[in-house]
């Protein structure tokens, strides 16, 4: 993967001499040099990159690129950083700048020697690649690594031949597709089958396509195999042939001649007045579906056609267009799981009772994947179920198993095929989720930001960093690489994780490729060409004298023990461009930092810092300052230094027991704000009442801003702020709270709201609801508190198109809320909270259609259950918090059938739950004991009452 760094290398020389730096003649000479070398060479790096795990020589060469582009890389930012040194003005920054520059000529020339020798190489290098060109132009032609391309194919063909005795929890899925193909409409409907590689996709796709049911609705099918590097035309003759012969026709000698367009007519007049089934086994691409959805005909005789993919993308599009069916392939339940691990492992026999532990913690790694399963079961079969410190061993060295393995090959080649098929920009965006340790939950917005760090995202017209990142990022999840952990109430991607197995695949080649090393044992050896150190939990095996000058990147993750960063600092880190100490036992600001030149991305969140030196100010490129959930509460003016600064975060969220709504603390600042004009978040800022600047009004000045904190508002900033909003068009987010619960917010001169504005957060009181606010088209999530409103403000709220959660607290003073028919057609998630005089809710059929998730607090004063809870049929979860006991009494059972309810009566401590139509009411006590709980284990495992009660 030497195509990336490269790539990067051959950007920075461009923008070096865009910026005019002042090289030395001999420094400018072997540069000029040297890029030219690089441009040639680029060219050639892809095709390389994707032949050389398979071809020794050709690994080697890619080796000796990628550490050539490292080390210049190196090599012109030390040169850079020399050149870059502050040495004040006057007499005494004059006598600094001759003792500077004395000082650092001897290393200059050094430097320029360095680049001469790194030139010398690359000339070498260059001449070794003239050798290997007959290498890249049989790749250039189509015949690249054929025989690897069949052995795997070999592989996929065996995926045919399963009986159906190898295979588990296969029948109702095989229903569920088997019921889409035959029943339907009578156009032709696309059925999507996507999941990660070794899912079993082609597996099952093959028992409904032989299922009875099947062969007796479609007398003319077809199975065709696209695949990952497929030629359009012979993914067309094959289909043809495999037509006539359905046909029972021989096939035409003149098919052999025929082109694309010629083939495709062939296809359409073949399957023109048929049913027909047509299966497309692995779809990579969209591009593949486009080149054959046109050859099969649209008729009007109930024709499918059924894809199997790794793109989540390809299934859901090619559904969309056809009005068709996907169905997302989920890993094995764990019964099912463990059933085929001791059938595979032990011929059927029940696992030994010393080795189960171990077993199950082997069989977790597999995480429901069929084909990790069966390959692993492979390995362990052979073992000897006596000696327990064989199978220990397995457990222990899976990653090095998966690499050396023999028997393992396969799962290793299915599952480093989705990462071979990357363009070169997102397979470092993927290598770099080998940092972060196993089974942890990766933060969607941490990564963005880490990404653009880096320098990983490209820029495009139109669109900021971040919002590229975010396209990257969807584009892995699309591709099955990455899984969805959680996500908002408005469907965005919170957090995300990747599989075990594929995470042991992607550190070995980080660490192969130098692109980033993992310590998480004793005095564990690492590569000192390593970019990127990711430490796992401790620092005090990293020794100062080690070389860490090349590093770029140090993560620190679930450290138990006291940080000495002064240890580490000394001669090394100068060309840092990542430091994140999240989470780690930090309770001073590692003032070491503050000499980080390169350094773009510093996170201190949820560490014990308090203050925040002057001296940050000399971070001139940092770009990401992330302080949330730490103790500081005050920034330093010298911040206003930092032009770069793209991300400030700083606050904690207050939890106030049984509210709905959360409070945020932030941070004071005196200086005028409004000059760090790249920030795009800045969250939570209080208001300087009485400074010299006016926070309010400098925030007009941030155009690029997308999410917006401000906290301690006063009722005479309402109109300042409402003008500064103005300003704001790319804003999507914004937060605004009063200095105190009786503050009035003055909103109502915002005649301009931003239209890109998603979330919206206001505590305070208010005279009337803002007018704007009905009329903004993309807002989704919506929360007020302290409102106390005079006026129902449903009637205003109820039209809002896209309004996906709405949290109400303490906002009306009435005693009824009516939810009108066809009011908040989009809204899931409803909170209530803190009404003191509402007697009763009621709603109206037809409203609130699709609403999951309903939660009533501290409303003291309501008589009924809501009127018309029985027509919010899409209900899942229904809680009452801190309400009157009374109410209970009149809870109807016609709501009995929704998924999952749960209403706890807090002040008399104990429930109630819907069990076998009645109500029931438990003490937690009883609750909390698993043994002499009264409730069912059904209940029980649904309601998690263990983690809820305990």
């Amino acid at each position: 993967m030497a195509e990336s760094p490269v790539t990067f290398l051959v950007e920075k020389l461009a923008a070096l001499f865009e910026r005019e730096v002042n090289l030395l003649r001999g420094v400018r000479e072997e540069v000029v040099c040297l890029r030219g070398d690089l441009e040639q060479m680029r060219a050639f790096l892809r095709i390389a990159d994707a032949l050389h795990e398979s071809d020794e020589e050709l690994s080697v060469w890619v080796r000796q690129v990628r550490d050539v582009a490292h080390e210049t890389e190196d090599l012109l930012d030390e040169y850079t950083l020399l050149q870059g040194h502050n040495h004040g003005h006057g007499l005494y920054g004059a006598f600094c700048r001759l003792a500077c520059c004395i000082k650092n000529m001897k290393a200059c020339y050094r430097i320029a020697a360095d680049l001469k020798s790194i030139n010398l190489r690359l000339r070498k290098i260059s001449q070794v690649h003239k050798r290997l060109r007959h290498k890249f132009s049989r790749v250039e032609h189509g015949s690249s690594s054929a025989g690897a391309l069949n052995t795997w194919q070999d592989r996929r063909d065996d995926a045919l031949l399963l009986d159906k005795s190898d295979l588990v929890w296969i029948d109702e899925r095989k229903k569920q597709l088997v019921e889409w193909l035959t029943k339907g409409g009578s156009g032709r409907e696309v059925v999507s089958l996507a999941g990660q590689g070794g899912m079993g996709k082609t597996t099952l796709a093959k028992q409904v396509y032989d299922d009875d049911e099947v062969k007796k609705n479609f007398k003319v099918r077809a199975w065709i195999t696209v695949s990952q590097s497929f030629e359009i035309e012979d993914v067309l003759r094959d289909m043809v042939e495999q037509l006539f012969k359905a046909k029972k026709r021989r096939v035409p000698s003149s098919v052999e001649n025929m082109n694309n367009n010629r083939l495709k007519t062939t296809i359409k007049e073949l399957l023109q007045r048929k049913r027909y089934l047509i299966v497309l086994d692995d779809v990579w691409q969209l591009h593949a579906w486009r080149a054959l959805q046109y050859a099969l005909p649209n008729n009007s005789f109930g024709s499918r056609v059924m894809l199997t993919t790794r793109n989540t993308d390809v299934a859901s599009t090619a559904g969309i267009e056809s009005e068709g069916k996907t169905y997302f392939l989920e890993p094995l339940p764990l019964a099912e799981s463990w059933d085929l691990f001791c059938r595979k492992t032990f011929q059927g026999i029940t696992c030994p009772s010393h080795l189960e532990e171990i077993c199950k913690w082997i069989l977790k790694k597999c995480e429901g994947l069929p084909l990790a399963i069966v390959a692993i079961s492979g390995v362990l079969a052979t073992k000897d179920t006596r000696r327990i410190d064989e199978w220990d061993m397995v457990a222990r060295s899976l990653g090095a198993e998966i690499d050396g393995n023999d028997k393992l090959k396969d799962l290793k080649k299915v599952l480093s095929l989705s990462f071979n098929d990357l363009p070169y920009y997102l397979k470092s965006c993927f290598l770099y989720m080998s940092i972060f340790p196993e089974d942890h939950l990766i933060e969607r917005m941490r990564v963005i930001r880490l990404w653009v760090a880096e320098g990983f995202i490209e820029a495009k017209e139109g669109k900021v960093l971040e919002e590229v990142a975010d396209d990257y990022l969807n584009d892995l999840l699309n591709r099955s690489l990455m899984q969805v952990a959680t996500t908002t109430s408005d469907g965005r991607v919170k957090t995300f994780r990747i599989h075990d197995l594929l995470r042991e695949i992607i550190i070995s080649k980080s660490r192969d490729q130098n692109f980033a090393t993992i310590v998480k044992e004793q005095n564990i050896q690492w590569s000192d060409r390593a970019r990127r150190l990711s430490v796992h939990y401790t620092l005090q095996h990293l020794q100062p004298n080690r070389s860490v000058s090349q590093l770029r990147s140090l993560f620190v993750f679930e450290v138990v023990e006291k940080l000495r960063l002064h240890t580490l600092f000394p001669g090394g880190f100068r060309l840092l461009s990542v430091l994140d100490l999240q989470n780690s036992h930090l309770k001073r600001f590692p003032i070491e930092v503050v000499n980080l030149f390169y350094l773009k991305y510093l996170s201190l969140r949820d560490t014990q810092v308090k203050i925040v030196p002057r001296l940050i100010g000399n971070l001139q490129n940092l770009e990401t300052l992330d302080l949330k959930h730490s103790q500081v509460t005050e920034l330093p003016v010298e911040i206003l230094k930092l032009q770069r600064l793209r991300h400030l975060l700083l606050y904690r969220n207050e939890y106030i027991y049984h509210e709905l709504f959360e409070s945020k603390s932030g941070f004071k600042f005196m200086g005028n704000i409004g000059v760090l004009q790249s920030l795009q978040k800045l969250c939570f800022i209080e208001v300087n009442h009485g400074g010299d600047y006016n926070v309010v009004k400098e925030v007009r000045n941030l155009t690029q801003l997308r999410r917006l904190g401000i906290i301690k508002l006063r009722r005479e900033d309402g109109k300042v702020l409402c003008s500064s909003i103005e300003k704001l068009t790319n804003l999507r987010a914004l937060s605004i709270a009063s200095i105190e619960e009786d503050e009035i917010i003055d909103l109502d001169h915002l005649s301009t709201p931003p239209v890109l504005l998603q979330r919206l957060y206001m505590r305070g009181r208010l005279e009337m609801l803002p007018h704007w606010i009905s009329s903004l088209q993309s807002l989704v999530k919506l929360s007020l508190k302290w409102s106390r409103l005079k006026d129902d403000p449903l009637v205003y709220l109820q039209h809002i198109p896209n309004l996906v959660q709405l949290i109400l607290c303490q906002v009306f003073t009435g005693d009824k809320l009516c939810f009108r028919a066809g009011g908040f057609r989009k809204l899931k998630i409803l909170g209530l909270d803190d009404f003191d005089e509402l007697k009763c809710i009621q709603l109206e059929p037809g409203a609130m259609e699709f609403l999951e998730n309903l939660s009533i607090r501290q409303c003291e004063r309501l008589e009924t259950v809501p009127s018309g809870i029985e027509n919010l049929t899409k209900l899942k979860l229904l809680e009452f918090f801190d309400m009157p006991a009374e109410l209970f009494n009149t809870l109807r059972p016609d709501v009995k059938d929704s998924d999952y309810w749960r209403v706890a009566h807090i002040p008399e401590v104990y429930s109630t739950y819907w069990i076998e139509g009645e109500w029931k009411v438990y003490s937690l006590e009883s609750l909390s004991d698993g043994e002499n709980c009264p409730l069912p284990n059904t209940v029980i495992k649904t309601l998690d009452l263990h983690t809820r009660w305990k």
